[in-house]
């Protein structure tokens, strides 16, 4: 069974909160309010989110300063958060917002078909790299029992090494679709990016994986 990604929403608003869900609610996934940066900052000490939709305009600590303690984690820095704001100042507010490390900046009232896509492709790109840590954990496995086998064990790994590529196809396959996906839509460059980011990680599990097959390194020791 599939876990579901987390989207956290902070507004101090209760009637935004509301409406936010309401708009997020077909992308079926787990939604987690915050009245405050505060109360957003104690959320992601404990849960691991997707993205966060994070309102600029709050009492006391605002969305600016809200997103700085976020970036400053280490556990919680690469977490895009799309900014959502109620006022527009201009080109030097909007530079504020992507200065403070958000991958996005939208201005109420907003469309609610365009920010369900935007938050749907970060959600997507969540649940690639949630696959992608599981290989890099059976990978670990598949080593730490290939060093048992050498040992003198009686494990046999060939099995597992064949389910894990199986599985490490499949993502494959999901993160090459993705990519096609928002290259179609000419999707945000952040987004692009990740998509990018998450290619070149398969890519050096798939090299990691292929060097564990039979006869890989009397191969690369023919042909070195």
């Amino acid at each position: 069974m599939v876990q579901k990604a987390k989207i956290l929403l902070v507004d101090d608003r209760p009637e935004n909160l509301l409406a936010l869900e309401a708009i997020l609610s077909a992308l079926d996934q787990t939604l987690v309010r915050a009245s405050s940066g505060e109360e957003a900052l104690k959320a992601l000490l404990t849960d691991d989110f997707a993205v966060i939709l994070l309102d600029v305009q709050m009492p006391g600590m605002d969305g600016f300063e809200t997103a700085a303690h976020i970036k400053r984690r280490e556990r919680t820095r690469d977490i895009p958060i799309i900014f959502l704001t109620a006022i527009n100042h201009g080109p030097h507010h909007t530079f504020r917002g992507y200065a403070a490390g958000a991958v996005d900046y939208i201005s109420k009232p907003f469309d609610p078909w365009v920010l369900r896509a935007k938050v749907s492709v970060f959600v997507e790109l969540y649940m690639k790299n949630c696959q992608l840590r599981e290989q890099a954990a059976l990978l670990r496995l598949q080593l730490e029992g290939g060093d048992k086998a050498a040992a003198g064990e009686s494990k046999e790994p060939a099995g597992l090494l064949a389910e894990l590529s199986a599985r490490l196809a499949a993502v494959e396959e999901q993160a090459e679709a993705l990519s096609k996906q928002l290259d179609d839509e000419s999707a945000d460059a952040a987004a692009v990016a990740t998509a990018a980011h998450l290619e070149r990680k398969l890519t050096g599990l798939r090299r990691a994986l292929d060097a564990l097959e039979p006869g890989a390194g009397s191969t690369s020791s023919m042909t070195s």
